[in-house]
């Protein structure tokens, strides 16, 4: 699915849609990855940070709707596949919204790689969670989330802890703590993670490397995720949702491995699907 290609009618028509809606600030598109992907199909949001520019904001464009970051401050290293981005404390990645992905997820699947190494820590260096995304909300829910997506723990134990919150400010956790923390999360090699909510019976499945986890947590009868994307007010990668990203708040804390290769859909991936986004390095 993820190739390189020059399409001079994409970035045409690209860039005259950014000036008609005054996006006239970020840069002019180029040579970056296209999933295989029909416009409104499954694949809402993709971003492999395969660019090798000097400007990080086309480094980190989305390819489903050529969605620049607001902000970049991180640095390119060598990925998966390609290129990846580098972690650093108190810094992540701001986009506005993740596209029409939170308006359109009933059922929906979240896929990254990432590197993580030893011991997750919180910003001032004790032992916390690290964030690979979030979502800032301004829905009043207590987190200031709408999204929470973290690992917390150390190479022999590692948990995944997930939060999601519906526009009545109801919320469910999906984790894998405890008795059910992964060994060998955290050994500074290239792990894939795919997230797959579906609405049918409001569970979730974790693959981890592309093999599904025994634990499937419940969200009762909830059905459809139900998000309120008008409240949505900041996509982060790489980082929590609080406003003092300088603490050592729980909710601040900043990824400092690597992460490449995210992919978010409006569907639930099925196990072979999965199997295929890990096995080709997508």
């Amino acid at each position: 699915m993820n190739r390189y290609i020059k399409n001079i009618g994409l970035a045409a028509c690209s860039a005259l849609l950014l000036a008609s809606c005054q996006k006239m600030t970020k840069p002019d598109l180029g040579e970056y990855p296209v999933d295989s992907n029909p416009p409104g199909g499954p694949l809402a949001f993709y971003v492999a940070f395969d660019g090798t520019t000097a400007n990080p904001l086309m480094n980190a464009v989305d390819s489903i709707r050529a969605n620049f970051a607001a902000d970049n401050p991180l640095t390119s290293v060598d990925g998966i596949a390609g290129k990846a981005i580098k972690g650093e404390n108190k810094k992540f990645i701001k986009y506005a919204k993740p596209n029409d992905w939170a308006k359109k997820a009933t059922s929906f699947s979240i896929s990254f790689w990432y590197k993580g190494d030893a011991q997750t820590k919180n910003n001032t260096g004790g032992n916390g969670p690290e964030y690979i995304m979030s979502f800032k909300s301004s829905n009043g829910h207590w987190s200031g989330a709408s999204m929470l997506v973290f690992l917390e723990g150390n190479n022999t134990a590692c948990a995944i802890k997930t939060m999601f919150v519906d526009k009545n400010n109801s919320d469910a956790w999906f984790t894998w703590e405890g008795g059910n923390s992964i060994p060998g999360l955290m050994n500074n090699a290239w792990h894939h993670i795919t997230l797959v909510y579906n609405a049918t019976n409001s569970t979730m499945t974790c693959y981890v490397d592309g093999a599904a986890r025994p634990t499937v947590p419940t969200w009762g009868t909830h059905g459809g995720v139900n998000f309120d994307e008008s409240k949505i007010t900041e996509f982060r990668v790489g980082a929590g949702p609080s406003n003092s990203i300088d603490s050592d708040d729980w909710l601040a804390c900043s990824w400092k491995g690597s992460i490449d290769q995210i992919r978010m859909y409006t569907t639930a991936l099925t196990a072979a699907e999965v199997s295929a986004l890990f096995t080709a390095k997508k």
